[in-house]
């Protein structure tokens, strides 16, 4: 079952399930969840890996972080891949989980971001690509709006998230072992 508003909020005040939200999710958020804001905007470089039981990120360099005091716009390259990193914080409890979409604007402007899901016991900020499909660039400005999250409530028995992405890290520094 799809949370509503109303309980969603109430989680909120509660037990945090987000923090950081805009004043407009916290008094009028539309849908059934949360629009979540750019807070960092990341480039990748170099190589990564996924094996079996090791795995390593490309290194990322930061292009842009986000900043209230200012107001920043950065254009997206054409056929460019980019991780963002949101502003909002999510704690997840052991009978929810949360799937994101993009918001459609991106997609009809040729830009869309890769959807995902947050496990049961996960908590941090989320991370996640954004590419440029187009020819021409997009510029994105820090702090917009650019992922919808929804809750579900589970049934049954869950295991907690125990990944190493806990608490919201965006890369890996070196190769690891996987969990």
């Amino acid at each position: 079952m799809v949370l509503g508003t109303d309980k969603l909020l109430q989680l909120v005040r509660e037990k945090k399930l987000v923090e950081n939200l805009s004043e407009r999710e916290l008094k009028n958020p539309e849908g059934a969840g949360f629009d979540l804001r750019v807070g960092e905007i990341y480039e990748i470089k170099g190589k990564g890996f996924l094996g079996i039981e090791e795995r390593k990120t490309p290194k990322v360099e930061l292009v842009a972080s986000f900043d209230p005091k200012k107001r920043e716009i950065i254009s997206l390259k054409p056929n460019k891949y980019y991780l963002i990193r949101t502003l909002e914080k999510v704690n997840l409890p052991s009978n929810l989980l949360a799937l994101f979409t993009p918001r459609s604007t991106l997609f009809r402007s040729g830009v869309y971001i890769f959807g995902g899901q947050v496990p049961p016991g996960y908590r941090g900020q989320l991370t996640m690509g954004i590419c440029n499909f187009r020819d021409k660039d997009f510029d994105l400005e820090l702090g917009a709006r650019v992922i919808h999250i929804m809750f579900f409530e589970i049934s049954g028995k869950t295991n907690l998230y125990r990944g190493q992405w806990q608490g919201g890290r965006v890369v890996i520094p070196k190769k690891e072992k996987q969990v």
